[in-house]
């Protein structure tokens, strides 16, 4: 099945690129049509959309209990618009995500289905500079998306099919030396329908939010804090309680970070480092009556790089992420990555996606190339340990509650080409991973023993 797709892909991809020198001269003659031209472009109002078709095939699952081999075919569909009346701005995202062609042994979740939900809805008022002269300031009110830093923590989704959302309250202000402050409070969109019939079927139910489970915090960037350095300081919170048709693991805990970073520069090294550090208090299960477990855990990024002067634009870099798991030691040790994405640092997620910000120990390089506007692409290589021989490793839910299968997880190899065949309108994307078995994947007790995992996908944008 694996191969099947492989060639499906490679000939699409094929095809594709065929076809783009006519494309492109086409395209070149006048601009992509959007939404925005076709109703006038009316001043107050800015509109667009995007329709998004992948292809993904899986050979040797990982997770235990699933079939063994899995392919999805997933569609994304987003329109948003929003009304710029001077001082007040209503906005909305209509986002519309799909999965066919899975079944009950196939991963799919809700982080593949979310139909036709309104995952922004919002009020806001531009303040100006009422704050202080040289600043501005926004106030959002209503259901949102978050970006803050490096996306690792919380941010939007782009590689998955769905994404996260937020309604409350959002406060932002940027200064005059570029600084900026983000405040907000909110209480997490919970993605319906959760039960496995109703993915499978891509079931319309309207998501829910509510007080038992809040997020909230504060976020503070400041470029050129020395030289070329910029900088982030926050400080997350997270309050997580049990519902009538839902127990949790009454989740209540805090995360304080910093991050300190150089982008890159042609024929300059850059750098980035982030670390934060998790505390407060988390029930062993999410059973009634479970004991309550101090929480200490923490995760650490640090990469280095250096972009070349050639013209294709060669960046080679360094890296190395930690997070860590749970140990026997009577407080709860595994990092909880809260809303942040993790395809840029851990590989394509969907119906892959093994590896993330829990329980790892992981250095790798990366090759990064863009010969053009229109190309772009990497090739990345890292190894994976366990930082507890104890927990789950990463995102697999392998475990050895004994310790006794080693730490090291595997050897993974991911590659991604995107090319505009019609620029801003249309985008391939093209990828592939293989994340080769090591002693604790080979040997845990719950392993599936399919042998080493091989992921491919294709998928092309319309944006208009």
């Amino acid at each position: 099945m694996f191969k099947n797709h492989l060639l499906l892909g490679t000939g699409a991809l094929a095809l594709a690129l065929w076809s783009a020198p006519a494309l492109a001269q086409d395209s070149e003659k006048s601009e992509p049509w959007t939404l925005q031209e076709a109703l006038g472009d009316p001043e107050e109002l800015e509109i667009s959309g995007s329709v998004r078709v992948r292809r993904e095939a899986l050979a040797n699952q990982l997770r235990p209990g699933l079939d063994e081999n899995d392919d999805l075919i997933s569609i994304q569909t987003r329109i948003s618009a929003e009304y710029d009346t001077g001082p007040i701005r209503i906005g909305a995202e209509l986002s519309d995500s799909r999965a066919y062609d899975s079944d009950a042994g196939s991963s799919v979740g809700t982080g593949e289905v979310n139909a036709f939900e309104f995952i922004q809805a919002y009020i806001g008022a531009d303040l100006g500079d009422t704050l202080g002269q040289g600043t501005n300031s926004t106030l959002d009110l209503g259901r949102f998306t978050i970006n803050l830093g490096s996306h690792r923590l919380v941010g939007r989704n782009n590689f998955r099919n769905t994404t996260n959302a937020f309604t409350g309250v959002k406060f932002e202000l940027r200064g005059a030396d570029k600084e900026q402050l983000t405040l907000f409070f909110t209480m997490p969109q919970q993605r319906l329908p959760g039960d496995r019939a109703s993915i499978l079927d891509n079931k319309i139910k309207w998501d829910r939010e509510g007080d038992e489970l809040i997020f909230w915090g504060g976020f503070f960037s400041k470029p050129s804090i020395v030289g070329s350095t910029n900088i982030d300081l926050y400080f997350f919170g997270l309050d997580e309680d049990d519902r009538a048709v839902r127990a949790t693991h009454d989740r209540h805990i805090f995360t304080p970070g910093v991050r300190v970073y150089r982008d890159p520069s042609a024929g300059k090294f850059d750098y980035e480092f982030e670390y934060a550090y998790q505390f407060g208090d988390i029930s062993a299960s999410a059973t009634a009556g479970a004991a309550s477990l101090d929480v200490s855990a923490q995760f650490l990024h640090a990469e280095i790089g250096y972009l070349l002067t050639a013209s294709w634009k060669p960046r080679v870099a360094i890296e190395y992420d930690l997070a860590t798991g749970d140990d026997s030691g009577g407080k709860f040790g595994r990092f909880d990555s809260l809303f942040g994405p993790r395809r840029f640092d851990f590989g394509p997620t969907g119906i892959y996606g093994p590896l993330g910000r829990n329980n790892i120990s992981s250095p790798g390089v990366r090759l990064e190339v863009k010969p053009s506007k229109r190309w772009d692409g990497f090739l990345f290589y890292r190894a994976a340990w366990l930082e507890s021989a104890t927990d789950s490793f990463a995102n697999t839910g392998v475990r050895d509650a004994a310790g006794q299968s080693g730490k090291f997880g595997g050897h993974q190899i991911e590659a991604r080409a995107r090319y505009w065949i019609i620029p801003k309108a249309l985008r391939l994307d093209a990828g592939a991973a293989a994340l080769f078995h090591g002693r604790f994947l080979e040997n845990a007790l719950n392993a599936n023993g399919f042998g080493n995992t091989l992921y491919n996908y294709i998928d092309v944008t319309a944006s208009f």
